[in-house]
């Protein structure tokens, strides 16, 4: 019988453990927040639909705390998503802000994560991705099937 130590397969240097642990937040003294989240298929919402007031049709209100991490969330959207449930799904975070040189929005990348694998934003938390509260998050949702690169097709096959 084998012994010895399992390590993790993501890297967490003792200084982010510390900073983690120092930036915690208590969850049953804090009020969370209200974020909320659009979701697409297969691609991200366009900025257009953000313009004058109005949002896209496919908003989820999920209430949160700033530590909450990209695969927490991740998980809740699969809660409620039926097409989000399959392993190998991939989920494509973004932030969409109002842009204050302009009177539109903009949108910055936060990081992806895939069901069923580890990945390096799965511990991202809002508060590291420097969410600011109020601001929308985007999630573009890719099924298994399309991201393979359109392996089904003849041309690529050997024979």
């Amino acid at each position: 019988m084998a012994t010895g130590t399992v390590e993790s397969a993501v890297a967490v240097k003792p200084e982010e453990v510390r900073e983690i642990e120092k930036s915690a937040v208590d969850r049953e003294k804090t009020c969370p927040l209200l974020l909320r989240v659009f979701c697409a298929i297969g691609r991200h919402h366009s900025l257009a639909d953000y313009a004058r007031g109005s949002v896209p049709a496919s908003e989820l209100q999920i209430y949160t705390w700033t530590d909450a991490s990209l695969l927490e969330l991740t998980g809740l959207v699969r809660e409620v998503n039926y097409e989000a449930r399959r392993r190998g799904t991939r989920f494509s975070f973004a932030e969409i802000y109002p842009d204050p040189r302009n009177s539109c929005y903009s949108r910055r990348e936060l990081g992806s994560t895939i069901s069923g694998e580890r990945g390096p934003d799965d511990l991202k938390t809002l508060k590291q991705c420097r969410f600011t509260i109020g601001n929308y998050i985007d999630i573009a949702i890719t099924p298994p099937n399309r991201n393979m690169n359109n392996q089904n097709n003849r041309r690529f096959r050997p024979y």
